[in-house]
């Protein structure tokens, strides 16, 4: 299926992961190739082998229903501006929903960018119990095939799904409900006898089992790729986890494609089960072994995902979850890093999200109308992010970091220490906060080698001599402090990053969401 399964099963035996590197570096004087450059198609001898690499956005139109085409038009003039390709959109059963999903696609339409939409079905929510509920499914399908604002891959109609691992629509099996009533479904059958829709659900099942989804799967999307879902305060080996993860991405430069040829090097085979789990490797490669398993396993697309953060903070009284993903150590420029140096094997990667407010995921704009979210989300505006989300974008596609023209420092942490203990809050502090550091977290972006100064106040501050490229650099930081950071080369200072913003000891209701700052 890839040139690398083999080393990817090899992976799965030894529980390794890619080399984690620290204060990362990508040389940027000119382009350069990530692994053996390849051009922006997958490698692997498919039908789709000529597709090219392709980067989307999860967007929750749950989200949307103040939403106009204008809203859809910046949304989109924004994600296009960093590279995203299409939006993934998230449908569930409101009756308001089909006419937000209607403006998304005739807003890509009119964009003039070559922005796309396609159906990502929330089978959390949608029924799917009988042959009439799969019909709601198609009626998007066959609505939106022929629409210049539909995203295809391989000539059909790219659909995902959020779950769906129980659906039967009434048949005798999850795989006979989604092949009888949607993939080869009568309404959803072309020339040939090939399904119009290429289909990459998001089943959360063992993905060993995938060999029992022939007929159903055209690929898979790794929703759970995105977050090291296996660092929780639950698992006694939890904080060793962190150590190791920290250590590794501690403050020192190195200069690594973190490529998954040195998976399996002495000097990281101490702590890859670890890593593997933090970078999504592991998972990554299970993924790609399971589709590999199936019928006509050579041609199924394997969709990754990344997301930026994760904090959800809903009493008993509403949805009822209250926790965070572990987000530190850089979790998302590291989690892109790997992406790309493994770009081979991943034909595309999903952001999560560009707006789902109530899980603090966001890279979009603050817009819409929330999921009662407004305590953690206001006022943390996460688009610094994008131009951040750009840079790894290019080097998906191309297979080449682009040269650095400016510097650019990127900067985050959350409002308050992790022990601060909230005077007025009925939900209570998050899972899993414990787990976390205080701390900020910076990337910096330097056309050449570069001092770069991080500093929260007078007494604390760390200097770092950089390469040009990326950089992943932190400093802790305690209550009352503020975050700064300043880039200097040759008796000049090229960035002065000095954002309003200051560390709070004590909190009326807990927001583990992040602040997200980054130099003009």
């Amino acid at each position: 299926m890839r040139d690398w399964l083999a080393l990817a099963l090899s992976l799965l035996t030894l529980a390794s992961a890619a080399p984690l590197p620290s204060a990362h570096q990508h040389q940027s004087k000119s382009r350069q190739p990530v692994s053996a450059r390849q051009d922006a198609t997958s490698t692997s001898n498919n039908t789709t082998s000529q597709q090219p690499k392709l980067v989307i956005a999860h967007h929750m139109v749950g989200n949307t229903f103040p939403y106009t085409k204008d809203d859809w038009a910046t949304d989109i003039a924004l994600a296009s501006s960093a590279g995203i390709d299409a939006f993934a959109l998230n449908v569930g059963s409101d009756p308001w929903q089909p006419d937000r999903v209607k403006d998304a696609y005739d807003a890509a339409a009119a964009s003039g960018t070559g922005f796309k939409m396609f159906m990502s079905f929330d089978m959390t929510v949608l029924p799917c119990a009988s042959p009439d509920d799969a019909s709601t499914l198609r009626n998007y399908i066959t609505t939106y095939a022929s629409h210049p604002g539909q995203l295809t891959y391989s000539s059909r109609v790219l659909a995902t799904t959020f779950a769906g691992e129980s659906c039967t629509f009434g048949q005798s099996s999850v795989t006979e409900g989604w092949k009888t009533q949607f993939t080869q479904h009568p309404d959803l059958m072309g020339d040939g006898g090939q399904s119009k829709v290429f289909f990459m659900p998001s089943f959360f099942v063992d993905p060993a089992t995938f060999g029992t989804y022939d007929g159903v799967m055209d690929g898979a999307l790794n929703w759970n790729s995105a977050w090291p879902l296996t660092i929780t305060s639950t698992d006694s080996n939890a904080p060793n986890v962190v150590s190791q993860v920290l250590s590794t991405t501690s403050n020192t430069n190195t200069t690594s494609n973190n490529t998954l040829s040195s998976l399996l090097s002495s000097s990281v085979t101490t702590s890859n089960s670890a890593l593997g789990a933090f970078t999504g490797t592991t998972t990554d490669a299970q993924y790609l072994s399971g589709l590999k398993s199936m019928n006509g396993g050579d041609s199924k697309m394997y969709m990754a995902t990344a997301s930026p953060w994760f904090y959800t903070h809903y009493g008993a009284d509403s949805f009822n979850k209250n926790f965070v993903y572990y987000a530190d150590a850089h979790l998302y420029p590291t989690r892109l890093s790997t992406l790309v140096s493994n770009r081979d094997s991943i034909d595309m990667i999903q952001l999560l999200t560009w707006n789902d407010y109530g899980e603090s995921s966001y890279l979009g704009r603050i817009s819409g109308a929330q999921p009662n979210s407004q305590a953690w989300v206001d006022g943390f505006d996460h688009t610094p992010w994008l131009s951040l989300t750009a840079y790894y974008v290019e080097a998906f596609k191309t297979g080449s970091y682009p040269t650095v023209q400016n510097d650019t420092v990127w900067m985050w942490s959350r409002p308050h220490t992790k022990d601060a203990e909230a005077s007025s809050d009925g939900v209570g502090k998050p899972d899993n906060s414990e787990l976390l550091g205080d701390t900020v977290w910076a990337v910096s972006l330097t056309s050449a080698p570069s001092t770069v100064t991080l500093s929260t106040s007078a007494t604390n501050t760390r200097t770092f001599e950089v390469d040009g490229g990326v950089s992943m650099l932190s400093i802790d930081i305690s209550a009352g402090d503020t975050m700064r950071a300043t880039v200097e080369r040759d008796g000049e200072t090229t960035v002065d990053l000095n954002p309003d913003f200051v560390f709070q000891g004590a909190t009326g209701t807990y927001n583990f969401n992040a602040f997200v700052a980054v130099s003009s």
